[in-house]
């Protein structure tokens, strides 16, 4: 079973190198203004628009970066494939779990996501408001491109010429097409199963293991290829990596996801799922 979150004990009992991810959809300087007020000592910053998405991209509202924009920025954080690298964000948000996605693409084999926000890191690990600055690394990564999902390969998932569970990570409202406050379109992708992911977190952390599983388990056969998706591929992310918390031996991201699907491909809307 996958090791996703980290708490803040084993983190005290290593020296990991940490990568602060704060963010705020609503006011998208937010994140660098925390980052500049305080983090942890040392840690960089990644900004889910600036750094940890392709914007210039059509695919979808947040789109998937390139190999080479993702390479530049392992490299310039200074980041080798075997650091214990923690990552943090204001908690049970979905920004450090977008980083663990992609350091995982990149082929990193130590990256967790502290289960704890950075209110209470900073209570108990030295914090600093001077911008990290470290030596780049000429680092390159050793991709796991079967972690990621194009819209070529879930249109095989929906025809049934691929196998795989699509799992919608939005509300159900949205999920069904009854609301749709953001895409120009209502519903979801065909053939996809809803479970939102705010069910994933409880007083500001997600969920332990056990609750996880609990919650989890009974999307899919646990070791059948599941895809999670949202609208623009932020918050599929958490449920990316509680899926893999909860032992799914084989779980998938559709970074582009119902933003980019609506592009080109038919919806389909659900009055009757809960």
């Amino acid at each position: 079973m996958a090791k996703v979150f980290i708490e803040l004990g084993e983190i005290l009992e290593n020296n990991p190198r940490f990568i602060d991810t704060r963010f705020d959809l609503g006011e998208k300087s937010a994140g660098r203004q925390m980052y500049n007020k305080g983090h942890i000592e040392g840690a960089v910053y990644w900004d889910l628009e600036e750094d940890l998405s392709d914007m210039c991209s059509q695919d979808g509202r947040h789109p998937m970066i390139s190999k080479e924009k993702m390479t530049r920025l392992v490299q310039q954080a200074g980041l080798k494939l075997d650091d214990y690298i923690v990552i943090y964000d204001q908690g049970a948000t979905p920004f450090a779990l977008r980083a663990y996605f992609l350091l995982e693409w990149a082929g990193f084999k130590h990256i967790y996501v502290s289960r704890s926000g950075y209110e209470e890191l900073k209570g108990k690990l030295p914090v600093s408001n001077m911008e990290s600055v470290l030596p780049h690394t000429s680092t390159i990564p050793e991709w796991n491109n079967d972690k990621l999902l194009t819209m070529a390969e879930v249109r095989k998932v929906v025809a049934q010429e691929k196998e795989g569970q699509l799992i919608d990570a939005r509300s159900n409202v949205r999920y069904k097409g009854e609301s749709e406050p953001i895409d120009s379109i209502a519903g979801h992708i065909p053939s996809a199963i809803n479970f939102d992911w705010e069910q994933l977190k409880k007083n500001g952390k997600f969920l332990e293991q056990k609750e996880l599983k609990e919650k989890l388990s009974q999307l899919a056969p646990i070791d059948k290829p599941v895809i999670a998706y949202c609208g623009s591929g932020v918050t599929a992310a958490p449920l990316y990596g509680c899926l893999k918390e909860a032992g799914y031996e084989n779980v998938q991201l559709y970074v582009g996801s119902y933003s980019d699907w609506i592009r080109e491909n038919e919806v389909e809307i659900d009055m009757t799922q809960a």
